[in-house]
């Protein structure tokens, strides 16, 4: 290994520095809120870079794209160019990516469709609709949410079948053909060539698990070094992946998770505690690193937050700390009615401006949902207080964009027959909801994709004329 450049580690306490340079081996890093844990993940990288670590050998995995976007700008301040090669990405981006390549091993095509929710809640309604079950009572939505959660817990529809909990539970709920809707699901998925966003998990873990020609081992011996952000927010799936990449020739690798037990608030999506938790029985001769020091918050705050979570139930033991003055106080505001809530935020943002000369920009609203939004808009337009939402509508999420993909789909996967659902009769053609239903009836009675049927099916003069001006 080649002599390090290590100005940078100047910039770091104690404990981000021992954090840092240790990259061997399984490392825990519980990294309190404002204690730098961002820039402790990517100068752990750069460290091991400088080290002669082939950035090629690294698999830093996050929970977003901006997040992975951030590490590799940071990573390329201190090494240059060489962050470019390191593999830093979100588990599903950083999956699809290695799916592409390998999706053929278990059947599917390496150019498959990814179906977003939209796609999976329409193929939902099909199948809901195709076996007479009553819609009010088997929501798309709800169902879909049913098999995710199957998905993430390793639970295959056969599995799902002989399940009695979840087979009760389904009954008690009045839906207990899940198991069916989730049967026919994955058949159609596979039919089309089509992965949803719990799939390219699922899949990613069948193709390691499965180990078809070896390829866990290639992956194994690819990615020497893995960099987990955001542990404590994992599923089961996901941790029993970066098992199932890191145990070689049955000795744990170099792994480093970062997260903070005390920060998961994302069990609704699946994720578990227990994953942080129990690391560090899964992974013997763990070194452990606290990131205890607040650098953002007043003590006010940090002595709140400890507070709160020392009732925790089960949790990782650290005392979060800051030597910063002591700040105003906490004020909590209990409103009877959103209307009211929105109201008095807006005069609480009224008198902070007045009293303390503050621009719009330095005042932050925070709401868990997008659709709490619209109460708060309503308030400040009234006070004629100038906004900017952010995390809106996804670019990817708007009509026309969609309508654009889907063609493109179309174009690479013929038999995504949710792509060509969409786009049939957009711009208008004139195609009946009657044409598309014989469509859809022939091509499941036959094992064929609506592509196929349009092509080999006869229909009256008009229907055919406008699906001749589709195919062209």
């Amino acid at each position: 290994m080649r002599e390090p450049a290590t100005s940078y580690l100047n910039e770091l306490n104690e404990i981000q520095r021992n954090a840092v340079t240790n990259i061997e081996g399984p490392v825990m890093v519980i990294a309190g809120p404002g204690s730098g844990k961002t820039r402790v993940l990517t100068y752990r990288i750069a460290h091991m870079i400088n080290m002669g670590v082939p950035p090629g050998n690294i698999l830093a995995l996050t929970f977003t794209n901006k997040a992975a976007k951030e590490m590799k700008h940071r990573i390329e301040s201190v090494v240059g160019q060489d962050a470019n090669r390191v593999w830093a990405g979100t588990f599903h981006s950083l999956f699809a990516r290695i799916l592409r390549t390998e999706a053929h091993r278990l059947g599917f095509p390496n150019d498959f469709t990814i179906y977003d929710t939209d796609d999976t809640k329409s193929v939902m309604e099909e199948i809901i609709k195709t076996l007479n079950l009553d819609r009010k009572v088997y929501v798309a939505g709800q169902v879909r949410s049913r098999i995710s959660s199957a998905k993430s817990n390793l639970i295959t529809p056969k599995a799902y079948a002989a399940n009695d909990d979840l087979m009760a539970m389904d009954r008690m709920n009045r839906r207990p053909l899940i198991y069916q809707i989730y049967e026919k699901y994955v058949a159609k998925c596979q039919k089309a060539g089509a992965m949803d966003f719990d799939d390219l998990l699922l899949q990613m873990f069948r193709l390691l698990y499965q180990n078809p020609d070896g390829v866990r081992e290639k992956f194994q011996r690819q990615f020497r070094y893995i960099m987990v952000d955001e542990f404590q927010d994992t599923n089961y799936l996901q941790y029993e992946i970066l098992k199932l990449l890191c145990l070689y020739d049955g000795s744990p690798r170099n792994i480093c998770i970062v997260g903070d037990d005390a920060q998961s608030i994302y069990s609704f999506r699946g994720a578990t505690i227990e994953n942080i938790l129990q690391y560090e029985h899964d992974f013997k001769d763990v070194k452990t690193f606290k990131l205890e020091q607040n650098y953002r918050s007043t003590s006010f705050i940090v002595n709140a937050a400890n507070d709160v979570i020392s009732y925790n139930a089960k949790q990782i033991q650290k005392k979060i700390w800051t030597d910063r003055s002591e700040g105003p106080k906490i004020k909590i505001i209990k409103s009877m009615t959103e209307t009211e809530e929105g109201k008095r935020v807006a005069d609480s943002i009224i008198e902070q401006k007045n009293r303390y000369n503050l621009a719009n920009k330095e005042i932050a609203i925070l709401y868990r949902t997008n659709g709490q939004s619209r109460i708060f808009e309503e308030a400040l337009r009234r006070y004629n207080l100038n906004y900017r939402i952010y995390g809106g509508l996804s670019f990817y999420q708007r009509k026309e964009v969609k309508d654009l993909i889907a063609y493109m789909r179309l174009t690479v996967n013929d038999k995504d027959d949710e792509a060509l659902k969409r786009v049939i009769n957009y711009p208008r053609r004139g195609i009946g909801d009657s044409t598309i239903d014989g469509i859809t009836t022939i091509a499941n009675d036959n094992d064929m994709s609506m592509w196929e049927v349009i092509g080999k099916i006869d229909f009256n003069a008009r229907a055919k004329k406008a699906l001749v001006s589709l195919s062209i």
